[in-house]
């Protein structure tokens, strides 16, 4: 595909929308609002990768309360014809198809490759790929299960969602501060699948989310890593402008 001139792709994820609570994720929300309209007349395509919720579960006839703030926005730009994509992570990986239905934006449950003016970029979520991070892939497997999925569904959301969001807390509090430093190449286990991967095929970028710190790396000569941080701490975004990828901050204009 070749992206219009004057028109960009732009790269986020992990909201973690709903966490800690009310207050601090409306907070949140309106800044992710605030910044999909900042974006809206340049954007040819925008791809949000994963953790958009700290939570979701599509009960059959049932969404979980608020949103409406970002779930409009999303209407409005995906009715602009603004395509917009969407990768489940690992706190939001119980998607049906209610984005698909109600927003027109399709879903994505694993990396997937696309391309733009002869760049091949690698975008997912990241959770479980690479070495290590054995307890989440052995999770991961139990909560795709679909029978898993069924069971779930049949507790009454008060009690499903608050218990979800208690699991959701003591996996935050499980990571601690590792999210707030570079831990060497070696050790980043999203950098050693991109070099495993590279091994392989060649791919420009590699674009992933749950990290959440931003990172920009040379993984050789022609092919980047780049990690989009969160909308917690870092408020970062990677822009594509047919040419190069930057990865940036973004300040809310006054």
């Amino acid at each position: 595909m070749e992206l219009e001139i004057g028109k960009k792709i732009y790269f986020l994820s992990d909201f973690h929308l709903g966490a800690p609570d009310r207050d601090s994720s409306l907070l949140r929300e309106k800044k992710v609002v605030a910044f999909l309209e900042s974006i809206k007349e340049d954007a040819a395509e925008i791809f949000i990768v994963g953790d958009i919720f700290d939570f979701w579960f599509e009960y059959k006839s049932v969404v979980p309360r608020g949103y409406t703030r970002l779930f409009g926005k999303l209407a409005e730009l995906s009715d602009a014809g603004i395509k917009i994509h969407v990768f489940v992570g690992n706190h939001d990986m119980w998607m049906n198809d209610y984005f698909q239905v109600e927003l027109n934006i399709p879903v994505y449950f694993e990396p997937q490759i696309f391309n733009w003016n002869g760049k091949q970029f690698f975008i997912g979520h990241g959770d479980g790929l690479g070495p290590g991070d054995h307890g989440f892939k052995f999770i991961k497997k139990i909560f795709r299960n679909s029978i898993c999925q069924l069971l779930f569904g049949m507790i009454h959301p008060n009690w499903g969602i608050g218990l979800a969001n208690y699991f959701s807390r003591k996996s935050r509090q499980k990571t601690g501060n590792s999210d707030e430093l570079f831990l060497g190449a070696d050790k980043e286990w999203l950098i050693v699948f991109a070099k495993e991967y590279l091994s392989q095929k060649h791919v420009d970028y590699f674009v992933f989310g749950h990290r959440h710190f931003p990172i920009d790396y040379a993984l050789n000569a022609e092919s980047r890593y780049i990690n989009l941080g969160d909308w917690i701490r870092n408020f970062t975004y990677a822009c594509f402008d047919g040419h190069d990828m930057e990865l940036k901050n973004w300040v809310a204009s006054k």
